[in-house]
Parts: C-alpha cells; structure tokens; sequence
C-alpha cells in the first residue's frame, strides 16, 4: 500500500503531462493580427481627446470609409509614422485617431494633445483609450496599427506597424 502511494505523485505528473501535451499539439499557438478583417468594427464609444465627449465611432464610418488610427503619445514608431498620416489627410482621407494607453506613467491627455500641436493634427476624431479595451476589441497587438473600415462597418484591412508612403497608397486605393 505504500508502495502505490509513492508512486501516485509520479503517475499523476505523467497524466498531467500528457494531457498538456496533447493540447498543446492540437493548438495554434500562433496570434492572428487579421482576425477581424472581414468582420464588423466593435461598436464602441469613446471620448472625445478635445472635449471629453461621448463619441460613437461607428457614426464617423457612415460618411465613407475612414481609417481608424491606434497611436500614442510615448510610442516612437507612431512619431515616424506621423508625417505619412499628414499626407494622407492632406489628400482628404478621413482618420480617426484613437489615443491608445496615453495615460500615466507613459503619457498623459495632455502628451497627447502636445504631440498632435507638435507634429501636426491629421484625425477628424480625436478618441482617447486610456484603459486599452478599444484596443483589444479591435486586436490591437501593438501601436501604431491602422484598420481601414468600409462605409458598412465592415474592417477591410489592418496594418501593422507605422505606416509608409507606399501603405499609405494601397490603404487609399483600397478605400476608393
């Protein structure tokens, strides 16, 4: 009797192994950055970066496609990526940028709103995500990302990383 209670921990650690290992190699462990391609955009409502002021970001959608911009304050490569978003909006595309985590000890409302004096103001909407729930309903897996979403709602690309002038033409393109 002894015996088989020595051996219970080992054979419970075996079982325990096994059943990881087959889940594991059964999983994809993969993350897909395109999972909401092709699928409507949350219906969130966040506030206004000016203001504080409920905004539904579906409605800025109704008017013609927009491109939805997750930036922030402390992220350098969002810095880089700025004059390409200048250009754009020069050229009339429509962007809302949404301040992603801009809150301390990072950043602060008011980084966010130096950043956009600094470096130019290329959003119709300035939205702010201080707890980052907009981003994870959109699968924000790092900032700068930029979606493009349809008339319809619907997300019909996602970008990855700062935005350059080539990005920029095909995300254009592809609106049109």
């Amino acid at each position: 009797m002894s015996r088989w209670i020595a051996v219970l921990p080992l054979a419970v650690l075996a079982a325990l192994a096994l059943l990881f290992a087959g889940y594991a190699l059964h999983r994809d462990p993969h993350v897909n950055p395109q999972a909401l391609v092709g699928k409507p955009m949350p219906d969130l409502t966040l506030a206004s970066l000016d203001d504080g002021t409920p905004v539904r970001l579906k409605e800025a959608a109704r008017e013609g496609p927009i491109l939805v911009n997750f930036f922030a304050s402390w992220c350098g490569p969002c810095a880089v990526e700025h004059p390409v978003l200048m250009q754009m909006s020069a050229k009339h595309a429509r962007i809302v940028g949404i301040a992603y985590e801009d809150v301390p000890p990072r950043g602060a409302p008011e980084n966010t709103k130096a950043f956009l004096a600094k470096l130019g103001d290329p959003f119709i909407a300035r939205l702010t995500d201080p707890d980052g729930r907009a981003g994870i309903e959109f699968g924000v897996t790092g900032v700068p990302e930029t979606y493009l979403v349809g008339t319809d709602g619907q997300i019909l690309l996602k970008h990855t990383g700062p935005l350059s002038e080539a990005d920029a033409k095909a995300l254009i393109a592809r609106a049109r």
